[in-house]
């Protein structure tokens, strides 16, 4: 059974508790989560012992999410704490986005189904917890880890997301596999004598291994033709295409 990153705390504030109740069952198998009931209950908790990110709800009694937001960006121990909106899309457009800027990590618009907010802070998540081994690396500028904790497919998104230049080596038995990324983009990939893309498709449904991220290696070479997204998207319609034919066989 796959090992969740815990070490990755995320405070969720809410005063509707049906909502706050579903969104913190839906993040616990991926991260510590703290419940806020409202704004002011979250600023305390925040001052008190920081979160690593914060998915907050902007329409609150009292102090509301935006509120909140410049509060805790105008003290120096909370400032750069990530910070995901759930707001209605007008809010989002009229209230939100022109006050804050590009200072939020993302924005969740209302009505949302909970796998769709699971989905995307999971990413932020996972990007999170590879800064986090980065900054206790061993080794400057290298990480290591086992697939069970980190798999593929979110090592690859969450360098995507933090926008890294390096090479992810993958170990799984006795086949290796060097993926090179660019500004989160994965230009070039080698798995013995199979290169780019058809490289990355085979190793995305590795479950279990070793990884490695050596931020100070690169290589001038371009073999896929896909975005890093893309590439996944195209991993993954495969695997289902080949899960299907194996049914009807």
């Amino acid at each position: 059974m796959k090992t969740p990153p815990h070490d990755i705390r995320v405070l969720i504030v809410d005063d509707n508790p049906l909502v706050r109740d579903l969104m913190c069952h839906g993040m616990e198998p991926y991260c510590q989560v703290i419940a806020a009931t409202d704004g002011a209950d979250a600023l305390l908790k925040t001052v008190d012992n920081p979160p690593e990110l914060i998915i907050c709800d902007f329409r609150m009694p009292g102090l509301d999410g935006r509120q909140l937001y410049e509060k805790l960006r105008g003290r120096e121990n909370t400032r750069n704490i990530p910070f995901v909106f759930v707001a209605s899309r007008g809010d989002i457009e009229e209230k939100l986005r022109p006050a804050v800027g590009g200072g939020v990590e993302d924005f969740i618009s209302k009505p949302f189904f909970v796998a769709d907010l699971v989905r995307l802070t999971k990413k932020i998540v996972d990007r999170l917890h590879l800064e986090k081994l980065q900054k206790h690396a061993t080794r400057p500028g290298v990480i290591q880890g086992r697939l069970e904790e980190m798999s593929v497919t979110e090592l690859m998104q969450s360098l995507e997301m933090g926008q890294k230049s390096c090479r992810l080596s993958l170990r799984h038995g006795e086949d290796r596999c060097a993926l090179y990324f660019t500004a989160g983009q994965c230009k070039h990939a080698q798995l013995g004598a199979t290169e780019g893309d058809a490289a990355v498709y085979q190793v995305v449904n590795w479950s279990d291994g070793e990884f490695e991220i050596d931020f100070g290696a690169s290589s001038d070479r371009e073999t896929t033709t896909h975005s890093t997204t893309g590439l996944l998207m195209e991993a993954m319609r495969l695997m289902d295409e080949a899960s299907h034919s194996q049914v009807e066989s």
